[in-house]
């Protein structure tokens, strides 16, 4: 049994060890395959850190630059009243103007989407930037770490995958050689053999 605990790493570790039939090409594939994980971890961790921080960033400027502000339905908008409609899932909500003043006290109208059947006058939030523009929502702080987070992870496999399949196509490459030369080997000594017995 304890041997057996012992065998497991020697395994592992065979091209490092000192063996008179080791070869050229197994010591450079031995170090290619330890490169090649070596950058794949840290392709994979550095540029999904980096991104991750990018987005989170990004996501954290876009929540201090937007501006919630409260606007003003211009005029009816068609289909029953919210009351009536309290049973409707908000993917009901239909498209229409509203008007609303800026930090600056310039006038905006803009297009949102609000509950069907809701009055001329009815207040609505909207997102602003500074110039008074219309915006999106910004996501929170909770999503924003939720998509850096996803974001990072995919960033992360994607660049990881690079050095990755570059080891394995350069192993197949070496493989492919040596497997050439034990042709190439047997195609001389094979004859020989066949003789001596």
């Amino acid at each position: 049994m304890p041997l057996k605990a012992f065998r497991g790493p020697k395994a592992w570790l065979w091209r490092w060890r000192r063996n008179p039939l080791k070869r050229r090409a197994d010591v450079v594939e031995a170090w290619v395959v330890l490169g090649a994980c070596l950058l794949t971890v840290l392709a994979g961790v550095l540029a999904g850190l980096a991104a991750a921080g990018s987005v989170e960033r990004g996501l954290a400027r876009e929540r201090a630059e937007r501006r919630p502000a409260v606007a003003r339905i211009v005029a009816l908008v068609p289909g029953s009243s919210p009351a009536q409609n309290s049973h409707a899932s908000a993917g009901e909500r239909i498209w229409t103007k509203v008007r609303w003043t800026a930090a600056d006290g310039s006038a905006h109208t803009g297009q949102v989407r609000v509950e069907p059947g809701s009055r001329a006058g009815t207040p609505v939030t909207v997102w602003t930037d500074p110039g008074g523009r219309l915006l999106s929502r910004p996501t929170s702080a909770s999503e924003g770490a939720f998509r850096a987070t996803l974001i990072g992870l995919l960033v992360g496999v994607s660049a990881a995958a690079v050095p990755f399949v570059g080891g394995l196509a350069v192993r197949g490459r070496l493989e492919r050689r040596r497997m050439d030369a034990w042709d190439t080997e047997w195609s001389r000594l094979g004859p020989q053999w066949g003789r001596m017995v």
